[in-house]
């Protein structure tokens, strides 16, 4: 149904204002009992088998989702009230941001992708920690960070300290997003020599506040082999507690309608489907370096069980979706928890932690009936 819907409604709808739009419809049905009955009848509970410890926290499921969803932190308990085990809000700024102008995003509906230029819009950490202060679910809720437009480089430091005051208390983890292609700079700071100061500020800002949540850098997909590498043996030394792979990529191989007359705009990012491929190998890659060290947390073309499992088996401890919720709809995560349990059973396995970077290679989908959605996950730029 919803796809029918997607089909003959939404498409035709700008993308920023669909989105504001589902939103705001999902705010309005939990605001009555009778609405969160509903919406938690047709959830339904999580298998126990589907539970995660990691980053001292508990996860009913590894299902998340990414930055990008709720920029404004005011969704992250309807999300969870769909079925997500965590959202992480944002990216976030310091300082109050409108983004960039308008047209910046496109949903490039043939290759089941979202091409964004946002450039972090957001209310800015103060208001952000005020929205977060007011929590009263269960929901993990991780807090992605990135860069003020209007701080240089050579303040970075200092910009994200800023927010980081602001939003570690109320935050049950941190990231630091240094991969957004939409402002300028941005990416240079994943050189180690950038990074290395970077996360060393965070961590001391943490240490000063005496709150020590955890903390976990956003990393690009076009990385060369040798930058992803320095980066993986950089968050081993630095004790840095995982890394979030990966954002959009501004390479168009994966698209194969790039001349989509959807796309009104040019340059930008890419998440969905397309990103497939380059999210499990940079994931793979990561997982030889890092083995069990670090919490490698899967985002890119994720919109399936099949996603999620190959996924876990190849590292990731937990998985995050966007542009499949887009396309898919909202009863995606409860979609993808079900048939996520029954190939954990499948597998003859009591828990989904059990086979994190096992490689374990389940049959495929016919022998569980999970189905793919026609589409998958975005950005947070």
């Amino acid at each position: 149904m919803y796809r029918v819907f997607f089909n003959l409604v939404l498409q035709h709808i700008d993308a920023e204002r669909a989105h504001a739009l589902a939103s705001r419809a999902l705010r309005i049905l939990r605001a009555t009992a009778a609405g969160r009955a509903l919406v938690r009848w047709l959830v339904g509970p999580t298998d126990s088998s589907l539970e995660i410890r990691a980053l001292g926290l508990r996860f009913p499921s590894p299902v998340g989702v990414a930055a990008g969803v709720d920029k404004d932190a005011t969704s992250f308990e309807d999300l969870g009230a769909l079925g997500f085990a965590f959202v992480e809000v944002g990216t976030i700024t310091a300082l109050r941001q409108e983004g960039n102008p308008r047209p910046r995003v496109a949903r490039l509906v043939r290759d089941g992708a979202i091409l964004n230029r946002m450039g972090f819009p957001n209310p800015g950490a103060q208001t952000a920690a005020a929205r977060l202060s007011r929590r009263t679910g269960d929901t993990v809720v991780g807090v992605n960070i990135g860069k003020s437009k209007l701080a240089a480089l050579e303040a970075a430091g200092d910009d994200y300290c800023a927010s980081v005051r602001e939003l570690a208390p109320f935050s049950d983890y941190v990231v630091i997003n240094v991969s957004s292609p939409n402002t300028p700079g941005l990416r240079e700071m994943q050189a180690v020599e950038l990074l290395r100061p970077l996360v060393g500020d965070v961590k001391s800002e943490l240490a000063a506040t005496g709150i020590m949540v955890p903390i976990l850098i956003k990393i690009s997909p076009d990385l060369t082999e040798d930058q992803l590498d320095a980066i993986a043996t950089l968050a081993i030394e630095l004790e840095i507690d995982g890394i979030v792979a990966v954002n959009t990529t501004v390479h168009r191989d994966g698209l194969t309608h790039s001349a989509d007359p959807t796309a009104p705009f040019e340059g930008g990012g890419v998440s969905g489907r397309p990103l497939r491929a380059q999210a499990n190998e940079v994931l793979r890659r990561l997982r030889a370096i890092v083995g069990d060290r670090l919490v490698l947390i899967s985002v890119g073309g994720v919109d399936s069980a099949d996603d999620a499992w190959e996924r876990i088996i190849a590292g990731a401890t937990l998985v995050q979706v966007y542009t499949g919720l887009v396309y898919a709809g909202p009863a995606i995560a409860k979609r993808i928890n079900r048939d996520l349990a029954q190939m954990v059973s499948a597998a003859g396995h009591a828990s989904v932690q059990d086979l994190v970077g096992t490689g374990d290679a389940l049959a495929p989908a016919e022998q569980h009936g999970t189905t793919e959605c026609n589409g998958t996950v975005a950005s947070t730029a």
